[in-house]
């Protein structure tokens, strides 16, 4: 899931940082929270996975460890499900306990501003969360921003030839047509807060079958069965949404695992990305795409502000807030992108080939000068050796 990759993003950074630098403190391994997700570790490369059981052996004293709870506060110690807790053991043992999470809406609940007052910071990723954290009763002495890393020597375009889409893609909507398509890709959970429904209302009004257009889909069950193409068909049936006289444009979903080593293909295979989504904490997709240099169209709103622009990217405005109608954040509030504003950009963007690679390039260029492995390494490094200094 997110937090496993985002999380293997920070250990990537700090190991080859910790390489180059004299740095004060060793790096261990554990897991917590969700279940282990072996087709995340078997489509890492194999230096990779060597690296994970390397970390994760590793000894180390209590009293001198400083732990990084990396997980939504519901699985910090004690957890609120069946979960192995961090800290394992509770408090009370370590030189310092740190969590690092965020939340894809305007607040965070009261159960979870307790538990993050419980520790001695709260990293987040973005000035949105430092707002919405302290906001909620969050200590701000606590709250520290730590932006996200993206591998750009990974996800480099000069790299790689994409992916063959055609194979992997199931058709669910439009016929099949041979030719050079514009490609959008999006890839997601298959939830609500991801925009799955913006995104298909507004690719649907505005293309049409006589467009050499196609989207593709790259989703996974969220709570649900996989079947996507029905979902997606029904959804379709029991809209208002009346089919042009050439047919439908088309829809392809890719619902089978892609190992993380084939990522970068896949988005080399794209011409677009394209993320409507209600809120995100990050947008890791979205950072890796922007990496490949793709012209990104995501909404303007929570996790993806801190690093989309109008000069790197097409921020998706946002019509409205809407309230959270049910699960444990009922009650909060977050973005409706424009549907009739993402029919616009979608269009644009495959009209104006130049400046959209143009953005793309601008993209990779903003996320080596902020996001970088070496750069986030570096905050992250600095932060721990003070609170090591701080607690001697």
């Amino acid at each position: 899931g997110g937090y496993s990759s985002e999380a293997w993003s920070y250990i990537l950074a700090l190991h080859n940082y910790s390489m180059n630098k004299n740095t004060v403190f060793n790096l261990k391994i554990e897991q917590h929270g969700d279940l282990e997700n072996v087709e995340f570790w078997e489509g890492l490369p194999l230096d990779m996975r060597n690296l994970a059981f390397e970390l994760y052996h590793r000894e180390c004293k209590l009293n001198e460890t400083v732990v990084v709870c990396h997980s939504e506060p519901g699985a910090w110690y004690p957890p609120l499900f069946d979960t192995l807790p961090c800290p394992l053991i509770g408090y009370g043992h370590f030189k310092a306990v740190v969590g690092r999470t965020m939340f894809e809406t305007d607040r965070v609940n009261d159960e979870h501003v307790k538990r993050c007052n419980l520790l001695d910071f709260v990293w987040v990723p973005t000035d949105f969360h430092v707002k919405t954290f302290t906001e909620s009763g969050v200590d701000p002495l606590k709250v520290v921003k730590i932006v996200q890393p993206v591998d750009l020597d990974f996800f480099d375009p000069v790299k790689y030839e994409g992916l063959d889409l055609g194979s992997l893609g199931n058709l669910v909507m439009g016929s099949f047509s041979k030719g050079e398509k514009f490609v959008f890709l999006s890839i997601f959970k298959w939830e609500y807060r991801k925009g799955w429904d913006v995104l298909l209302r507004s690719y649907l009004k505005e293309f049409s079958g006589g467009d050499d257009v196609v989207l593709y889909l790259l989703t996974n069950p969220y709570h649900s069965d996989k079947d996507f193409g029905n979902k997606i068909v029904e959804y379709v049936e029991n809209s208002d949404l009346e089919e042009p006289k050439d047919g439908w444009a088309r829809v392809y979903v890719i619902d089978e695992h892609i190992a993380q080593v084939d990522m970068p293909r896949l988005y080399k295979a794209a011409n677009a990305f394209v993320l409507p989504s209600r809120g995100e904490g990050w947008g890791r997709p979205i950072v890796e795409a922007m990496a490949m240099t793709l012209p990104v169209i995501a909404t303007n709103w929570s996790g993806p502000t801190e690093f989309m622009t109008e000069d790197n990217s097409y921020p998706l405005p946002v019509d409205r807030m809407s309230e959270v109608t049910d699960g444990p954040f009922k009650g909060h509030l977050w973005a409706e992108p424009s549907v009739n504003k993402l029919q616009t950009l979608m269009r644009h963007v495959m009209r104006n080939h130049e400046e959209a690679k143009a953005r793309g390039k601008q993209a990779r260029n903003d996320m080596m000068s902020r996001f970088s492995p070496e750069v986030v390494a570096g905050i992250v490094s600095d932060h721990i050796e003070r609170i090591i200094y701080h607690t001697q």
